[in-house]
């Protein structure tokens, strides 16, 4: 029988330290595998204490930290409220009617809308005396030249790696995306709008950046008030946002537009239907801007039609749609919902 060989104690504590690092390693690999992050309730709130209270961006809107979402209709005005929030941000500086308590911050505005020479349009007094904007603020376009590196299986991907370059190259702590259905060619599907609010959302815990993401409405009803539902791709969008406020266009008064909150986390609801926040663009010299007007409620800013305007409507209706006009581009026009022109063509039997 052969002599069973034993190990020397310095061996046998060096294969188990070996042995520990290994299985220290594999909890850690466990933890970024794994689909759910389990820890007891009460050390979840000993790590949470650790963390500071966070501060107000732009009011009860959008505070640090949060993945906040800006919708509205074309040309209500959501770029010039999102400049004007991005300003305001990198000098630490309130919009005036509006609270901000955090200290100045870098902010990278990725502009998917407008080129240089529109940008230096509305930031300037026809071309001259141009507005100073903070060092803080940091303009992103589009590099349309670029290839996309072989690394990356799409654009799409490429894109996605390129805000966290920005992020860590720039130290940004604020991302203003203006606007998401640019990342998207449809970003009306649920698949869609997933994968970018899954991408935003993963960089706003790694890196811990505040985000605000612009987007549109559908054509939507103006005598209904602004919900949830009036976001495009609505449902996956919510789920991922922290918060989530709209710009409405006044119907009594065209000028005017009023915000109001439509999901937060962090505060109660103070923007609602009964006190929205009520302003109107003017370019006093060389600052396209956002000036508060004072609180209302939003029935107000609704368009209210009467027995006669509905008759009216109805006929235009019949007559655009006995044109061939599509219920769609029939919507457009009249500026309703494509269920509105749906309901009165099934009301009046075409």
């Amino acid at each position: 029988m052969k002599e069973r060989k034993t190990i020397e104690p310095e061996k046998l504590e060096m294969i188990n330290n070996d042995i520990d690092e290994l299985q220290e390693k594999t909890k850690e690999q466990e933890s970024i595998t794994s689909c759910f992050l389990v820890k007891p309730a009460n050390q979840w709130i000993q790590e949470a204490k650790m963390r500071p209270i966070p501060k107000l961006l732009f009011d009860k809107f959008w505070f640090e930290g949060e993945l906040c979402i800006l919708f509205a209709d074309t040309n209500v005005g959501k770029s010039i409220l999102a400049v004007q929030m991005a300003n305001s941000i990198s000098k630490g500086k309130a919009v005036d009617g509006f609270e901000i308590e955090a200290e100045s911050k870098k902010v990278a505005y990725f502009d998917f809308e407008l080129s240089d020479k529109q940008f230096e349009k509305r930031y300037s007094d026809d071309y001259k005396d141009h507005y100073i904007f903070h060092d803080n603020f940091l303009r992103v376009e589009i590099n349309t030249e670029a290839d996309v590196p072989r690394e990356f299986k799409d654009y799409e991907d490429y894109l996605c790696h390129s805000f966290e370059t920005v992020i860590e190259k720039h130290k940004a702590e604020v991302l203003i995306i203006d606007n998401i259905t640019y990342l998207k060619s449809d970003n009306e599907r649920a698949k869609d709008a997933l994968v970018i609010m899954k991408h935003l959302k993963a960089l706003n815990k790694k890196h811990g950046v505040s985000i605000l993401v612009l987007a549109h409405t559908p054509k939507r009803d103006a005598t209904k008030p602004i919900t949830k539902n009036d976001l495009a791709g609505s449902k996956m969008l919510m789920n991922f946002c922290d918060s989530a406020f709209a710009i409405g266009e006044s119907a009594s008064m065209p000028a005017l537009r009023y915000l109001k909150q439509i999901k937060q986390r962090n505060t109660e609801q103070v923007f609602h239907a009964e006190n929205v926040a009520v302003c109107k663009i003017e370019n006093p010299h060389n600052f396209l801007k956002f000036v508060f007007e004072g609180i209302g409620s939003e029935e107000e800013h609704l368009r209210h039609y009467t027995t006669s305007d509905i008759s009216d409507r109805d006929s235009t209706v019949m007559d655009l749609k006995e044109e061939g006009l599509p219920n769609t581009e029939i919507a457009s026009k009249l500026r309703i919902s494509e269920g509105t022109v749906r309901n009165t063509l099934k009301r009046l039997d075409k």
